[in-house]
């Protein structure tokens, strides 16, 4: 007879495909089996016995041993944390009082997202589950997590698939397209853009929702250009971004770094933010604040609170069907996009 066993491990989601329930169900038919209805029981199990699914050792190692804490990674996807990282951080420590629990935030020495540091975690007990960041097309982290069994919750979507695990998002397009939308409400002429170079998931939604947003509104779309999150590097750039523009122009830009970058570049060559220039950022970040910088301000409150919440269903057993939330920003306007009227005219 021929060996039918699968070429490569078979995962927990494989299961749950295979059996037409969730992954938590599977958990539960596994674990706790006493909370699954005998018809759905009998289903799961014949479908992990035909499959050959063998559970992570270290995933039920972490159930039985709860830590009573939630780990994080601060910079999956670079070698500083993002402008948002530490007040997300404080956002769900904030949370995390209310679940009972602990955040326990850690780093990779790697600037690209490995596993190293989740299976350090894991192997060290220190956690019961994660809350990942920087989500991105390619990320390794939601398929290891859920083949070893280990519940997590996502600040961004699941780019490989959006129907995968729980997340919560901030819709960017959304928030360029408000950011486009009060430029032209205020009175600024042609809207620019500088956002990340292509390939970021992130800034190619901000970028399509300018894009969306001068098409929409009676504005004109004015040059495009790109930097990598430093400032040096945003001056750089949004000078000759400038060089295209005239007083009254506006430039909307994908983080508050580059709306800074287009802020210095501006009054270098004699231009009031606001007033000669309207400049809007994202992030609600404290650079946005200390600068008088209009910006998109992040729920981050409300993504912290849901997150953990999915996060401890799903320890408890109790989780819904896995799926991903998409929230709006806030724009806050400030000094930036304020065209104060020159004197003698009304």
């Amino acid at each position: 007879m021929p060996n039918t066993r699968p070429a490569t491990r078979t995962t927990i989601m494989d299961v749950a495909r295979v059996a037409g329930v969730s992954r938590q169900t599977v958990s539960n038919a596994i674990n706790s089996p006493e909370r699954v209805r005998p018809e759905t029981l009998s289903k799961v199990l014949q479908v992990v016995e035909d499959l050959h699914y063998r559970p992570s050792s270290a995933a039920r190692t972490l159930r039985h041993q709860r830590a009573g804490a939630v780990g994080t990674e601060l910079n999956a996807v670079a070698a500083q944390p993002s402008d948002i990282a530490l007040p997300f951080l404080t956002a769900l420590t904030l949370s995390a009082t209310r679940h009972a629990c602990h955040m326990v935030p850690f780093a990779s020495k790697e600037a690209f997202p490995l596993l190293s540091g989740y299976q350090d975690m894991v192997r060290r007990r220190l956690v019961d589950a994660f809350v990942l960041t920087d989500t991105h097309p390619g990320d390794p982290r939601p398929a290891w997590l859920e083949e070893a069994g280990i519940p997590y919750a996502s600040f961004g979507r699941i780019y490989d698939d959006p129907t995968r695990g729980y997340w919560a998002d901030v819709d960017g397009a959304a928030g360029t397209k408000m950011a486009v939308a009060h430029l032209a409400e205020t009175g600024y002429r042609t809207v620019g853009f500088l956002g990340w170079p292509a390939g970021s998931a992130v800034g190619d939604d901000r970028r399509a929702g300018w894009a969306q947003g001068v098409e929409e509104h009676d504005v004109a779309a004015g040059p495009a250009g790109s930097a990598p999150q430093s400032l040096p590097e945003a001056v750089r750039a949004a000078e000759a971004l400038l060089d295209e523009l005239s007083p009254g122009d506006a430039v909307v830009c994908a983080s508050d770094v580059l709306a800074l970058g287009v802020q210095q570049a501006a009054l270098g060559r004699g231009w009031r933010p606001g007033a000669d220039i309207g400049i809007t950022g994202f992030d609600g970040s404290p650079v946005a604040q200390l600068h008088g910088l209009t910006t998109l301000t992040q729920p981050l409150n409300e993504i912290a609170e849901h997150l953990l919440t999915v996060v401890h269903d799903q320890l408890a057993g109790s989780a819904d069907a896995a799926q991903g939330t998409l929230l709006l920003p806030t724009l806050d306007a400030n000094n930036s996009t304020v065209i104060t009227p020159k004197k003698g005219t009304s």
